[in-house]
């Protein structure tokens, strides 16, 4: 049987991973075992995926970043060129009792070229994460975010543009339409109360 993925020569694949139809791995990238890679996901080169990590369908994973124990990645999301994940809260290099503490990356969300997420921390649909930025804690759906620490600047559509035009609200949210490609986008009103604390900060 024809194998349905392509994994290049130079790349490591250890067993027990599980790897969809359509997805590329590319020279010099590890995968632990037991990780489980979705379908048509493009995984670069350098890429290190840790033992029993979970990355969902057409996501893709740009040179140099390493995914590790504790992270999952939901479908169509984007990692851009060497950002970095953690797992641990207080690293040691002689602890032997350290815990792993998960971050999340929810469907749709983009992360910048090198960006570092601090763990525990869940990024939302949607959300953009500028290049550089050091993000320390969650991040709302179509949040954007960027600086050190990272701060909520704004919002932006499903496309990933800046959202600026609003056209309704009530009491729970508040309803964007994109200049770029037309489409309506509601954000949630403590969201935007919470980007009007941080936007000049």
């Amino acid at each position: 049987m024809a194998q349905k993925y392509f994994v290049h020569p130079l790349a490591v694949v250890e067993e027990n991973v599980e790897i969809g139809e359509g997805t590329r791995i590319w020279h010099f990238a590890h995968i632990r075992k037991g990780a489980k890679i979705g379908k048509n996901c493009n995984i670069g080169k350098d890429v290190y995926i840790d033992i029993g990590v979970e990355i969902g369908n057409n996501v893709k994973i740009q040179n140099g970043v390493s995914v590790y124990h504790g992270v999952k990645v939901e479908d169509d999301v984007f990692l851009g060129p060497h950002m970095t994940f953690t797992n641990d809260l207080y690293p040691r290099a002689f602890n032997e009792d350290w815990e792993v503490v998960p971050t999340l990356v929810k469907r749709g969300a983009s992360i910048g070229a090198h960006a570092t997420i601090v763990c525990g921390i869940t990024i939302g649909e949607y959300a953009m994460i500028g290049a550089g930025a050091v993000v320390t804690k969650d991040v709302p759906p179509f949040g954007l975010v960027f600086g050190n620490p990272a701060r909520l600047k704004g919002f932006v559509c499903y496309c990933g543009r800046r959202l600026e035009e609003k056209i309704g609200e009530d009491e729970s949210v508040i309803i964007f339409k994109c200049s770029h490609c037309g489409r309506e986008v509601k954000i949630k009103r403590e969201d935007y109360e919470r980007y009007l604390r941080e936007k000049d900060l």
